[in-house]
């Protein structure tokens, strides 16, 4: 097998994620024009000579709303956009660490951003006793790194360190920003799915004669369950794959794969933060913070925004 170097699998990876950050507006308008095709089929149908005007109406009826729809999603992508790094540390109850507070947190970050000439994040802890860390932003202004005060009470300076790195490594794949892009446009699909459930209950208060109108909107609950669940596994797509690059590009940052593979196995653990209950925010972390003792051949981890830690590990240690 032909081998392929470590910015050459990071540039592929970038690719594809593109390639899957355009699917997410496709899939949204996809939905949308599904959910009007049976909203105008019945009449389309009463045409006269086939179905042709009925899809010309279809279509223009489609037309008219797309703008609608992409200044919708513009304005709640501005919101999230502006507002994600307030938004993560509500969720997850995170604090900005000051120097004076650790000089040996603030030191391996900085001696390892100056190895790579990388501008130093912002460095946040969470107050749990549990192992786990993740890096956020979209910039190098709102670039941070988030550490349970768990993780760094509990880790040696090498494990430590190995841990700043895959972090970092995070950072300088540009990870974090497709990221948050992925965890947003999930997000619509759920507040649309939401709403559509929310429809139909209060349909079903409603008239008898508001039958038909129940059956649109129990067609628009499959349709946007659908979409959401094909964006869940977008986004798995995305994030899965970032884990271990990061993994390589640390081990590479450190030139201590032992010392990560070691601050992994003390992680898995225990990396369960009592604070984390958004699952979106979950998927940031080095290894996810909702779930304990994930085995590599359970069904959950097919719906897991991270690898098995387990592999991760092997693989590491393979440079041992």
């Amino acid at each position: 097998m032909k081998y392929i170097g470590l910015q050459r699998q990071i540039q592929r990876n970038n690719f594809n994620s593109f390639l899957l950050l355009i699917a997410f507006p496709a899939l949204l308008l996809g939905m949308f024009y599904v959910i009007i095709y049976f909203i105008t089929r019945d009449s389309a149908s009463g045409y006269s000579g086939g179905n042709y005007p009925g899809s010309m109406d279809r279509n223009s009826v489609f037309l008219s709303v797309v703008p609608f729809i992409l200044i919708g999603v513009g304005i709640w992508l501005l919101i999230a956009w502006a507002g994600h790094a307030a938004f993560i540390r509500l969720a997850t109850g995170a604090k900005q660490l000051d120097r004076r507070e650790n000089k040996r947190v603030y030191n391996l970050v900085e001696n390892l951003c100056i190895s790579k000439g990388m501008k130093m994040p912002k460095i946040n802890i969470i107050n749990d006793d549990s192992l786990n860390a993740f890096a956020s932003g979209i910039d190098e202004k709102s670039y941070s790194i988030t550490l349970s005060s768990g993780i760094i009470n509990k880790l040696n300076d090498e494990e430590l360190e190995g841990v700043i790195a895959h972090e970092l490594s995070h950072i300088r794949n540009r990870d974090t920003r497709v990221l948050i892009i992925s965890i947003i446009f999930v997000g619509i699909f759920a507040f649309l799915a939401e709403i559509a459930f929310r429809s139909l209950r209060f349909a079903g208060r409603g008239k008898k004669d508001s039958k038909g109108g129940g059956a649109i909107i129990l067609i628009a609950i499959i349709i946007t369950a659908v979409a959401y669940l094909i964006s869940m596994l977008l986004r798995f797509g995305i994030s899965r794959k970032r884990e271990y690059l990061a993994d390589a590009g640390a081990a590479d940052m450190t030139k201590k794969p032992y010392a990560l593979a070691s601050a992994l196995k003390k992680i898995s653990a225990d990396p369960y933060i009592e604070a984390v209950e958004n699952r979106d925010i979950a998927q940031l972390f080095i290894d996810n913070p909702q779930v304990s003792n994930r085995k590599s051949g359970s069904w959950d981890n097919l719906f897991s925004t991270h690898p098995p830690i387990e592999k991760r590990i092997g693989l590491l240690e393979q440079f041992v």
